[in-house]
């Protein structure tokens, strides 16, 4: 049986792409046009989601609702998302709007990956110089999502001409779809992400390094989401994961090794402690990611692991020509 055929946990596997707004950013290069062309070839080449990553400082890049906006524009099938926005950074009702307005621009297409801020002390000072306390980030993000979602459904239930006239009730557009976007949660294993997750989020978008970890969370998060309440399928299980395809596994790893080192300033070796990681020829990654599809991940979202922007195409071309049909065929 083929994976994408298997229905008895509500989703089909699906494969993503991240565009590659933090690379660009490192080589100097903050042109738009390049990552629209990107997307596009990711959608011509069959994958089913593009994504992009969120940093004002730690890790700045050109802010995610404007290039996905872009993004909706130039391609009208995959999934668009955020892969992690820090809705903590900013404040909610603009991030309501935003989001809402985004969502329109992609005519429903969009998934928020959202994130509470990578643990590390350039996040720390990216809070401080917006003016947002670090500490209770995750309350903080918790609570956000509250208020979007209570944002959201105020702007679907006003009645027409509500927002219309300078003396009438004013309402923020609404979003596609009367609940809003999915919201999934970009986080770990920790028992109250998981809590998190099971209660209040569509989604749960890990980069855990271990798949059989991957498994007892998922495992985990079934148990929680059930005692809510929630209906099977309620909670999509993602993973985010960082590959360098190459023949020759040794270069592959060379190049991973120069991606975290320019990235976040830190060896593979300490950056695959707790993040995900693969390398070696296309048939080597899509195994290595076929053991977290048997531990349940059904939309995988891959990161090239690469700043040469043609290498990024070479191995987005060689992914979706020999990685995604393994894992479709059940590697």
């Amino acid at each position: 049986m083929r994976v994408e055929d298997r229905t008895d946990d509500g989703h089909r596997l699906r494969v993503g792409v991240l565009l590659p707004t933090r690379e660009a950013a490192i080589n100097g290069d903050h042109a738009v046009a390049p990552l629209l062309d990107f997307a596009r070839e990711a959608e011509r080449l069959g994958y089913d989601s593009v994504w992009t990553g969120d940093s004002l400082l730690a890790r700045p890049r050109l802010d995610p609702v404007v290039v996905l906006a872009a993004a909706a524009a130039v391609t009208s099938r995959v999934t668009l998302g955020t892969a992690a926005y820090t809705a903590a950074l900013r404040p909610p009702l603009l991030g309501a709007h935003q989001i809402a307005s985004l969502d329109r621009a992609a005519a429903g297409r969009l998934v928020a990956a959202l994130g509470a801020g990578f643990p590390v002390p350039e996040t720390e000072r990216e809070f401080a110089a917006v003016g947002v306390p670090y500490a209770g980030r995750f309350r903080r993000l918790d609570e956000t999502v509250r208020l979007w979602r209570e944002t959201w459904r105020g702007a679907t239930e006003a009645e027409p001409g509500q927002d219309a006239g300078p003396g009438g009730p004013q309402r923020l557009p609404s979003p596609a779809s009367p609940a809003g976007p999915p919201l999934w949660l970009a986080g770990s294993d920790t028992p109250r992400v998981l809590a998190r997750t099971a209660e209040r989020y569509d989604g749960w978008l890990p980069f855990l390094p271990d798949a059989d970890a991957y498994a007892h969370a998922w495992e985990r998060i079934g148990r929680l989401a059930a005692g809510q309440g929630r209906p099977p399928g309620a909670v999509t299980p993602g993973l985010y994961a960082t590959l360098a395809i190459d023949p020759d596994r040794a270069a592959a790893r060379k190049q991973l090794d120069a991606y975290t080192q320019a990235y976040y300033g830190r060896s593979l070796e300490q950056m695959a402690a707790f993040q995900a990681y693969g390398y070696g020829s296309a048939q080597e990654c899509a195994e290595w990611l076929g053991g977290y599809v048997r531990a349940g991940a059904r939309h995988i979202i891959l990161r090239i692991g690469s700043l040469d922007p043609a290498a990024q195409r070479e191995q987005l071309a060689e992914a979706a020509r020999e990685l995604v049909p393994a894992l479709r065929a059940g590697t």
